[in-house]
């Protein structure tokens, strides 16, 4: 599914960042004061990397915008998504992983990160995934949430608290937060001052198995990413 999501670097800062199992909030317990949660059954990972200087996808609101989409083949009862920049020191992506050319090619670059940002929305009127490469372009996008640093997330190099990560509960009754089939996008830019670039990891997980999700950096290579 989404797979989404991505990247890997470390600098001469001590601050090493050691990425922890994707909780969810379904079923999540405090005990002892403690927050417990169970971790994403499915967990799909994409590995990106952005060239310094890179054009963005879109100039939106004065950010510029870039994106991984995501093909979601059910309904499902929650969805976390979260980034960090640059991808935790050692992890290698897996077999089942989604890995860019420019990840491959770049994942030597250990100075380049950024201070991530990152929206979910979701196209209107795309049910199949076939369509996605011809109408994404054109396809109104209602946005479903946003975040900017999250403490739950590693420190990033810097030893700021810089990376991202939402957790999303479906709601059947509001169309803006019910997690349908179909298609999806992870937006991403840097809040603050500073440009998007190096590598980065973005994750997607879900509390139910998500059979055919597929991930890209452009709707018309989704078809082909499907899994």
């Amino acid at each position: 599914m989404l797979a989404a999501a991505v990247a890997v670097a470390f600098t001469s800062a001590t601050h090493a960042q050691k990425l922890d199992k994707f909780g969810a909030d379904l079923g999540k317990k405090s005990v002892m004061g403690k927050e417990i949660r169970v971790p994403y059954t499915d967990l799909t990972s994409y590995f990106g990397y952005i060239k310094p200087g890179a054009a963005p996808d879109e100039v939106k609101n004065g950010k510029k915008m870039y994106y991984v989409y995501v093909w979601i083949p059910i309904a499902a009862p929650e969805i976390g998504i979260r980034m960090m920049s640059p991808a935790p020191e050692g992890m290698k992506p897996g077999a089942k992983d989604f890995v860019t050319a420019d990840f491959t090619a770049n994942a030597a670059d250990t100075k380049n990160f950024f201070d991530t940002w990152i929206t979910f929305e979701r196209a209107e009127g795309i049910l199949k995934l076939e369509d996605a490469a011809a109408k994404a372009k054109t396809a109104k996008w209602v946005s479903i949430e946003s975040n900017d640093d999250s403490g739950d997330m590693p420190a990033q190099p810097s030893g700021k608290k810089y990376n991202s990560l939402m957790r999303i509960t479906s709601d059947p009754n509001n169309p803006t937060k019910s997690l349908v089939m179909g298609l999806y996008r992870i937006g991403f830019t840097t809040y603050k001052t500073g440009e998007v670039q190096g590598s980065f990891l973005a994750q997607l997980g879900a509390p139910v198995s998500l059979p055919g999700v597929a991930v890209a950096a452009r709707p018309e290579d989704l078809l082909a990413a499907k899994r």
